[in-house]
């Protein structure tokens, strides 16, 4: 059964070098283990989706560049996040959106897939 995410859910990138905290800001919504809880809304670059370290990724051009100049095969992340997250938990809405779960993914315009590991809590799911 699919957990809903609140913030600080751990997440990863399948181009990302290191883990990184969602951050969901406490803008009257509900809460979970008092933690606000996150909606397939939650996907702005740098404001809830953090940097991942170091990107592989050859489709983000800072990589492309370095690669090109025999400089390594890795480039600073900066996670470009145009879409929401996918699919959510349609049945319950978090400020109007469906709440984000941890089978959500969200996609990097440099061909990332951004994905939830932990879901910053235990209890609430769906179902």
């Amino acid at each position: 059964m699919p957990k809903h995410v609140c913030n600080g859910a751990l997440l990863k990138c399948s181009f990302g070098k290191a883990p990184g905290p969602l951050t969901v800001l406490p803008v009257k919504q509900s809460v979970i283990g008092g933690q606000p809880t996150a909606s397939i809304m939650d996907n702005k670059p740098m404001m809830n989706i953090p940097c991942f370290g170091m990107c592989s990724s050859p489709a983000n051009p800072a990589v492309a560049a370095i690669i090109a100049a025999g400089a390594g095969n890795a480039g600073p992340c900066v996670p470009v996040t145009p879409a929401p997250w996918l699919p959510g938990d349609m049945t319950v809405l978090v400020k109007k959106q469906p709440v984000l779960t941890d089978n959500s993914k969200l996609m990097c315009a440099y061909a990332g897939e951004i994905s939830v590991s932990m879901p910053g809590q235990v209890t609430v799911g769906k179902g």
